[in-house]
């Protein structure tokens, strides 16, 4: 059996690793898919009476609802198109050392996003697959992993009470794709 922390930060290396390579710019699109789809579940499950219907009643239906609506922003965020007009200007020129540190770094805070907030979902719907269990708070491993989970994106972005820092969030990518890449 593998612990979820493990499989959890490998994935995290992995998504920095492919940061590297792909460059800072094109990660931080990823980034703001992320946002972009933690941001429309909660509109979804404050504003829809029916999501929040399945949010008491269906706990699996709901996060399939999330994991597919984050799963496909993300998708398409990491195809990003080769926007000749802007890599032109030079705007986004940088040394290619410094290029590839800050991927890898955004990279890393990717992964944390995609697989801390499907996590998080995952954790909310009490684990609903036979082949992944719940962390143990017996052993120290679940206890780290319960730790672990208090600190993913959605614990701290789409809170509960009072209003969602996730509000915030998009309004600071908006400012910043209308500042850097138009």
């Amino acid at each position: 059996m593998v612990s979820l922390n493990v499989v959890f930060w490998l994935l995290v290396i992995l998504f920095a690793l492919v940061g590297g390579v792909r460059g800072w710019a094109r990660e931080l699109l990823v980034t703001f898919a992320v946002v972009l789809a933690m941001f429309i579940v909660t509109v979804l499950e404050r504003f829809v009476p029916f999501i929040r219907i399945l949010r008491e009643n269906a706990p699996d239906t709901l996060f399939w609802m999330r994991a597919i609506v984050l799963l496909s922003l993300v998708f398409f965020g990491y195809q990003t198109p080769n926007l000749p007009r802007i890599a032109q200007t030079g705007k986004f020129a940088r040394e290619r050392l410094q290029d590839i540190l800050l991927g890898f770094f955004l990279g890393a805070v990717n992964g944390f996003m995609v697989w801390g907030t499907l996590w998080w979902f995952l954790h909310n719907a009490n684990y609903p697959f036979p082949i992944i269990t719940a962390p143990d708070p017996n052993t120290v491993m679940g206890q780290e992993a319960l730790r672990l989970i208090k600190l993913l994106p959605p614990e701290w972005l789409m809170a509960e009470t009072g209003t969602p820092i996730i509000y915030f969030a998009v309004a600071i990518a908006f400012v910043f794709v209308l500042v850097v890449f138009i």
